[in-house]
Formats: structure tokens, sequence, C-alpha cells
């Protein structure tokens, strides 16, 4: 099994920094989130320093996904603002084109995303209207770039679960490109069925893992052993998937390399328990 760790939760690190440390500890990879302090994607030296990261994960041997979650990339004001629901989505959907041809020309393995929270004062119906047009628009730029996508089911988002993420692809035709990034606290915390039996139902559609512990009801991403998780079922669940799987503590950059390193120890040893 592969695992990789999220530049989310590297924060107070540099770019180059941070994936130095994660190779050294024994990562395989890396999610990258594109923001403001790792690769502003709508920095003007842009090209330049995509070059500059492909090579450097070259040399590390790590691979790479795309992260979109940044939170104020695009408004300074609204976190996550606009997504595809808001009356500004052409941001968010000029912003996720950008990420899959970064994605495309650093070889990453996938581009993960979400829908947003639905507004009050837009329907339900509107609101999947919003978000099957916004998707088509960057299936249409991943197609054109040879880019994978992983849509996750994000809690009290429009498409939370596992039953939103399947009706979003039924609703866009089933294109094979339009994968599923599955959040494996998220599976403990809004899911009705077992975590892996959550990993089961997923496996014809994953594209991209995101792993941390977490309690049921509380969307909160969790070290290893602080939530509910019994992990080594769900690795052993995972074993047919390929990709990376990539640690997801955003909020943890205080401690980055100490948690790296315990979270690495703590999934090699619950994969052969």
């Amino acid at each position: 099994m592969r695992f990789g760790y999220g530049t989310n939760g590297f924060a107070n690190h540099r770019l180059g920094d941070a994936l130095r440390v994660l190779a050294d500890l024994g990562y395989d990879g890396v999610a990258l989130t594109l923001d403001h302090q790792h690769l502003d994607p709508f920095a003007p030296d842009l090209a330049r320093r995509v070059a500059a990261l492909a090579g450097e994960l070259d040399r590390l041997g790590l691979a790479v996904v795309i992260e979109t979650g940044a939170r104020f990339l695009l408004d300074p004001w609204r976190k996550h603002s606009p997504t595809f629901l808001d009356p500004g989505r052409v941001r968010r959907i000029e912003f996720l084109t950008r990420a899959v041809e970064i994605a495309a020309d650093l070889g990453a393995e996938a581009v993960s995303f979400w829908s947003g929270n639905r507004p009050g004062d837009l329907s339900t119906e509107d609101a999947w209207d919003h978000l099957v047009a916004g998707c088509a628009d960057v299936l249409e730029a991943a197609d054109e770039h040879d880019v994978k996508l992983g849509f996750e089911p994000e809690p009290g988002m429009l498409v939370e679960d596992l039953d939103g993420y399947f009706e979003l692809a039924r609703r866009l035709g089933d294109p094979e490109r339009f994968g599923l990034t599955l959040d494996i606290g998220h599976c403990r915390c809004n899911e009705s069925a077992s975590v892996p039996d959550c990993v089961r139902r997923a496996l014809p559609r994953l594209v991209n893992v995101q792993i941390d512990d977490m309690r049921r009801g509380t969307h909160e991403h969790l070290e290893f052993g602080a939530g509910e998780i019994e992990f080594p079922p769900v690795l052993a669940a995972l074993a047919p998937y390929t990709g990376l799987v990539a640690v997801e503590l955003p909020r943890d950059s205080h401690a980055a390399p100490r948690i790296a390193r315990e979270s690495l120890e703590f999934l090699r040893k619950a994969v052969i328990a």
C-alpha cells in the first residue's frame, strides 16, 4: 500500500521543505493542496514553479495528487468560496481547470474536489443543476489533458456521502474519468454503513483516498487512535486499490514532522495487523 501525506498538514513549512521531510520519513507520495503558500495557481511565474516542482518530485521519488480545498485562496473573506453553487462559480471552475492543467504537467494521479454548501436562497434542484454544469466543464478540461478526477463527498455539503456521489455521477452520464475521492474519516462521521463496507462500495470508482480518524457525527479530522475507527479491517478492504492513501490532518501543522512520522508508523503496523 502506498502512503502519502497532505500538504495542508504542513502549512507552516515551505513546500520544498515539506516534501523533503515526507520523503525522508518514507512516504510514497504527497497530496498537494494548491494554495497561496504552496504552489499558488494564480502566481505569475506558475509555469516555472510547476516545472521545478515536477523535477523535485521526481528526484525525491514522490507521487502526487492535487487537492483543491484551500480555505481562502479564491476569496479572502469567505472560506472555500466561491463554490459551484455560488454566484461567482466561474471563479471556482477557472481554479479547477488550472488544477487540471497543473496535474497534467506534474503527472498527478488525480485532481480532487467537492461540491460546496448549498446557499439558503438556492433550491436543491437549482443547486444540483449548477453542480452538474460545473462538473461537466471540469470534465471537459480533464478529457483534454487526460487527467483523472476524484470527486469527494464532504459532510455538510450538497454532496456529502456516497449516495450523493453516485447520484452526481449518474446525472453526468457516469463518465469513466469522473472518479471518487474517499475520506476514510468521513465514512465514520456520516455514512450509515461500516467503514470497510464503504470502502468496498467505493472501490470500483476510487482514484484517491484520504485517511484520518474520526467520530460518529463529528466532522473533525483526528490523529490515528484519537477517534473510533478500527483501521486494520479498513486497510484490508483497501487492498485492491493501488493509488495513494494520503493522511489528511489539516489542523495539525503545528507538529507536522512528528505527526507525519507517527502516522506512517501507525499505518504500516495496521496493514500487517
